[in-house]
Formats: C-alpha cells, sequence, structure tokens
C-alpha cells in the first residue's frame, strides 16, 4: 500500500504530520497541537483518521485530541511515562503499533530530554521524533538532562542511514546558522543550508531529512568530534 505523508501547518513553527493511505483514504496523525485545520483538511480531502500518535505531552502536541475524539473514533497513542489527557493506548519503547488499514508497523523509541517521557515513532523508513532531534539540532531540555539528549540522540543515529525524518517544528534554517557557526568550513552545511533557504523562499517544508543529512550537518549528533569540542569549548 502506498503512504503519502503531509505536513499540516500550525501556530508558528509546527507540522502535524498526516500519514495518508491512497488505497482507503485512512489516515494517521501525528501531535495534533491544533483541531481545527487538521479537521478543515480532513473535509477536504474526505478522510478518516483512525490513530494519533502523540511523542510528548505538551500542549502544542496534544492540544486537538480531545475535539478530534469527538468527531472520530480513533486509537490515541501515547507515552506511558506522561500524563496525557485523551491517550486510550500507552506505550513504551519495546511497543510495536500496528495499524492494519495502512498496513503499518511503527516501534515505539523511548527519546527522554525535551521531556522526560518523550517517545518516537520508527517504522518502514521514516522516523517522526517530535521535539527531540530537528534538521541540524535537536529539542531544548525542558524537563531532561544533557545526558538524556545525548543518549536519545545516539540512539536515532544509529538508525538506518535512509530513514525519513519528519521532526514536529520548522527550525531547519535558525539551526543551520548556529551549526555554520560551530563549523564555518563544513560543506554539508552550506550545501543544506542553501536548499533550505531555497525552499524556504517558495514557502515549502524543509523537511523531511535524513539520518544520513544530521550525521553530516548536525553538531548535536557529533559533539564526540574534535573540532565540535573546540569550538565549544572557544565558545564556553
Amino acid at each position: 500500500m502506498t503512504i503519502k505523508i503531509v505536513p499540516i501547518n500550525a501556530f508558528e513553527t509546527n507540522y502535524i504530520w498526516l500519514l495518508i493511505a491512497e488505497d482507503n483514504n485512512a489516515c494517521v496523525i501525528v501531535d495534533p497541537g491544533d483541531a481545527a485545520p487538521i479537521l478543515k483538511f480532513l473535509h477536504q480531502e474526505q478522510l478518516t483518521p483512525i490513530a494519533v500518535l502523540i511523542t510528548h505531552h505538551h500542549w502544542d502536541h496534544t492540544q486537538g485530541i480531545s475535539k478530534l475524539a469527538a468527531h472520530y473514533s480513533l486509537s490515541v497513542y501515547g507515552s506511558k511515562h506522561e500524563k496525557i489527557s485523551g491517550v486510550t493506548h500507552a506505550v513504551q519503547e519495546g511497543d510495536v503499533i500496528a495499524i492494519d488499514p495502512l498496513k503499518l508497523k511503527l516501534n515505539v523509541l523511548d527519546v527522554p530530554g525535551h521531556s522526560k517521557g518523550h517517545v518516537a515513532y520508527y517504522g518502514q523508513g521514516v522516523l517522526f521524533c517530535g521535539d527531540t532531534l530537528f534538521l541540524a539540532g535537536c529539542g531544548r531540555l525542558f524537563e531532561g538532562t544533557p545526558q538524556n539528549m545525548y543518549e536519545s540522540l545516539q540512539k536515532l543515529s544509529h538508525l538506518p542511514d535512509d530513514t525519513l525524518v519528519y521532526p514536529a517544528h520548522e527550525y531547519s534554517l535558525p539551526n543551520l546558522r548556529f551549526a555554520a557557526l560551530v563549523e564555518p568550513d563544513n560543506q554539508d552545511i552550506k550545501k543544506q543550508k542553501k536548499l533550505c533557504e531555497k525552499k524556504s523562499k517558495q514557502n515549502l517544508p524543509t523537511l523531511p531529512t535524513t539520518i544520513e543529512i544530521e550525521k553530516k550537518v548536525n553538531p548535536f549528533l557529533r559533539c564526540e568530534e574534535e573540532n565540535i569540542i573546540q569550538a565549544v569549548s572557544e565558545y564556553a
């Protein structure tokens, strides 16, 4: 079955990702912070949502759950380690979510750091990582520790290089500007920055990225490399 992944814009920087089965118009919603644009899109495209994936408890990822549940019968998956209103299936690392109408299986990964119970969903070559990993960046440490985030990012970096990464925010250009300060001679960062600038001017998402790209441009995935350590030491 062919699955199409499309973004719905919310607030200033959020992406709500929809996985759509082109054969039957069933879909899965990731991190519905705002129900209004989702309901509008579902109506326009005549889609039927069957499941919701929640990466963490912050309001801009969860606020739309109740309104969506009022319109549709939904399975709502969220972290076992966080209190999230509306979750019907509490999950943690080791769990596998099977979404039969899309013939989709997703593995749950514990990736604390941004929040203590943050999870990601990985399967069939795609990763939905919420606010843990961004293009050329990572999430702020609101609840977890630097060690938590380091271990979470290392876990994601060991996924296959061709994994398509779908973060929940459009932070690519500011992240790439920071990465360029850390590594001014990194040609991959310069190349990715030009590409993202071009997409941004066309009002296109700069995402998804890939694990392979992140290994080249994301300083938070390469913090053991000597030039990264030196740049951070000079800043400190």
